[in-house]
């Protein structure tokens, strides 16, 4: 039961969707005991016969080092949405749109809070997170007990980073080329007309169509983050 605990338990600190910074500790660690009580028996773990307290805390330290890195790499890939968020504000110009922390650290941008709150919704709306807990039963599988493979974790982490980066990046692509196409036609009309205010003329420009944009572009931006996510769940924790 211990060990079931300092695995799950050390994921649904970060997971997304259950270890959000909104919910109580109190919630969450409550949560964590009865998630560990209810999978206890489907885990493939067995007694354990260890009776020096260096090997116990050595088999614990073990268990939790894996449920860290299981939430914190879904809470990297989870970061993309994040980063989608900022991209649009800076080129909409609603870069200091500030919004409380919501899923994502201080000083979160609106449409960053949006779109991470947006996420963690389709989450639990498209079951996702019986694609999770899945997951979490298969994690032993991947990472069987007492064993730690420090050179893959830190290879899929890596990967998982370098993915996050890339859905950002292709998930802010109409938001650049909007960007651009606005700017070069702001910039040939203050040259054609010099005496245009093109400052005041650029901000509501950028703000409604950004806006336009992001509401045409949301549905697959949120669908695409969620197929790259169930995937790395999906397939064992790799990519």
């Amino acid at each position: 039961m211990f060990t079931v605990f300092a695995r799950l338990g050390s994921v649904l600190m970060f997971l997304p969707g259950f270890g959000e910074s909104m919910f109580p500790m109190r919630h969450r660690l409550a949560f964590a005991v009865l998630m560990s009580i209810a999978l206890a028996p489907a885990a493939p773990v067995g007694p354990q016969n260890l009776d020096e307290p260096v090997e116990i805390l050595a088999l614990l330290a073990k268990e939790v080092t894996i449920g860290l890195w299981i939430g914190l790499t879904a809470r990297v890939l989870m970061s993309a949405l994040q980063m989608v968020g900022y991209q649009v504000g800076m080129v909409s110009g609603l870069a200091n749109a500030f919004a409380p922390n919501t899923g994502s650290f201080e000083g979160a941008t609106l449409l960053a809070s949006v779109l991470m709150m947006a996420g963690i919704t389709l989450i639990f709306a498209t079951d996702l997170h019986h694609v999770m807990i899945g997951a979490l039963m298969l994690s032993y599988e991947v990472f069987p007990l007492g064993r730690i493979m420090p050179g893959d974790l830190a290879e899929q982490s890596i990967r998982a980073a370098a993915r996050s980066f890339y859905i950002g990046i292709g998930l802010s692509a109409p938001f650049y080329v909007m960007g651009l196409v606005l700017n070069a036609g702001l910039g040939l009309a203050n040259r054609m007309m010099p005496n245009l205010p093109v400052f005041f003329v650029a901000a509501p420009v950028l703000i409604g169509t950004g806006l336009f944009v992001l509401v045409v572009a949301a549905p697959h931006v949120l669908r695409a983050f969620l197929d790259g996510f169930a995937v790395w769940f999906g397939s064992g924790f790799s990519f």
